[in-house]
């Protein structure tokens, strides 16, 4: 097939993350069963390298990318699949950062195509992209692949695979209804990645989940604030610097190109991570190499200048804190901000608006994010005014944008987060690349 083709084939199938309400937490009915049949009809790509496996509430990609980049200055050849993705299906696969070629993609999907009619069961958008993933990691011969986890970890279909290191970044308030102890509940679903020959290193210091995480058996496991930490954050011009620290070593100054104090967290876990995989420190020169040449789409990237447009994946309260809390210590500017919100309808605007409070909003442009979830501008608007900010409903993500420019002064901070819909559409607005 060729790619339309193969894409058409795709997306004749069942897509959860299009689906509202169908990424909960919950493991009821679930089954990694038809994952496994498909995989093994593959010839199981997924276990002939090994694996560093991600999951989290946050910060999943972030670690993934500090990772891969790590371990492609090490000279391994670095499988990364990661979701979602903002603009094209590619970015979801890559080999030492670059994204699979057209030709390549539909040729790994054909393949799928071929082997799904002998696994017998309905397959879902994901457990199709995944496998195409892992089987081209294989024939690519990739030396190790850095995996991110779809959806909590347990059932999630990545979850065939073997880690080597198994990696938790935190805990946060998402795919939850919130009920009864919700944070045990989530920890014990995202701890399903960790196996009996893992390193299990852990982002999350709630001591009172650190038992869950033990209970799945790991030969290691390293926490946060224990056996490796970020220390002493403080911003610099174009990102943060601090201390890090990890059971073989310690890294003082160690510049992260990325704002906020959540990324040298991130760079503790990634550090971490590395460390337990090779089995020995990283070296201090090649790390401050590659967290100081960090280049994280849509994560606190500045996009333009007069007045500043800033854009942020976050989209959910826990994200909305730490983005709160960077645009607060790393952003100074001296006019108004400009809040561009677009959101998924199964996402509490409410709660993500009580947490981006502290970052000192003073008018906002909502929008309808490209997905079937969304919820829509008018929704959004309404919610907004109930707080008794200024507010504009503009249903386009990218004319919305323009308008909150056109109602910006040079000196004012724009902001645009609430969805990767929303930054996957502005970020495909801008063409071969940002106006900074």
């Amino acid at each position: 097939m060729h790619l339309p083709d193969a894409l058409s084939w795709l997306d004749g199938h069942l897509n959860r993350e299009l689906v509202p309400g169908a990424t909960a937490v919950g493991g009821d009915g679930l089954s990694l069963g038809s994952m496994r049949s498909l995989c093994a009809h593959l010839g199981d790509p997924q276990l002939s390298y090994p694996v560093i496996h991600i999951t989290g509430t946050n910060g999943k990609g972030s670690v993934a990318a500090m990772v891969t980049g790590l371990l492609a200055a090490h000279g391994l050849t670095v499988g990364t699949y990661s979701s979602p993705h903002m603009t094209s299906v590619n970015e979801r696969m890559a080999r030492n950062g670059e994204a699979i070629d057209d030709a390549t993609l539909a040729e790994v999907l054909s393949e799928v195509a071929l082997a799904e009619p002998l696994v017998g069961d309905s397959l879902s958008w994901f457990e199709l992209v995944s496998a195409a993933a892992f089987s081209w990691f294989a024939t690519t011969a990739v030396d190790v692949a850095v995996v991110e986890v779809g959806m909590l970890g347990r059932w999630d279909a990545t979850n065939v695979l073997e880690a080597a290191v198994a990696v938790i970044t935190n805990i946060g308030f998402d795919h939850t209804d919130g009920a009864g102890d919700w944070r045990a509940t989530v920890a014990g679903e995202k701890a399903g990645i960790i196996g009996p020959d893992s390193v299990a290193v852990i982002g999350e210091p709630d001591p009172r989940l650190e038992r869950i995480f033990a209970a799945e058996g790991p030969r290691e496991m390293w926490t946060v604030g224990e056996e490796f930490a970020a220390e002493a954050v403080r911003p610099a011009v174009g990102g943060v610097v601090c201390d890090l620290r990890t059971p073989g070593a310690a890294y003082p100054e160690i510049f992260i190109s990325a704002h906020g104090h959540h990324q040298a967290d991130n760079a503790a876990v990634a550090t971490a991570a590395v460390e337990a995989f090779f089995g020995r420190p990283t070296d201090a020169a090649l790390l401050s190499e590659v967290f100081g040449s960090l280049h994280l789409r849509g994560r606190l990237e500045v996009v333009g200048r007069q007045p500043l447009v800033v854009i942020d994946g976050a989209h959910n309260p826990p994200a909305a804190t730490s983005l709160a809390e960077s645009l607060t210590a790393d952003f100074h500017t001296a006019g108004r901000r400009v809040l561009v919100l677009g959101m998924l309808a199964d996402r509490n605007a409410e709660t993500f608006l009580n947490a981006l409070e502290p970052a000192g909003i003073d008018a906002v442009v909502t929008c309808t994010v490209p997905s079937p979830r969304a919820s829509s501008a008018t929704e959004l608007a309404r919610v907004v005014a109930q707080r008794g900010l200024p507010v504009e409903a503009v249903e386009n993500p990218v004319d919305a944008v323009r308008r909150a420019i056109d109602v910006a002064d040079v000196d004012d901070l724009v902001v645009v987060t609430g969805s990767l819909y929303l930054i996957g559409a502005v970020i495909e607005s801008l063409g071969d690349g940002p106006d900074a």
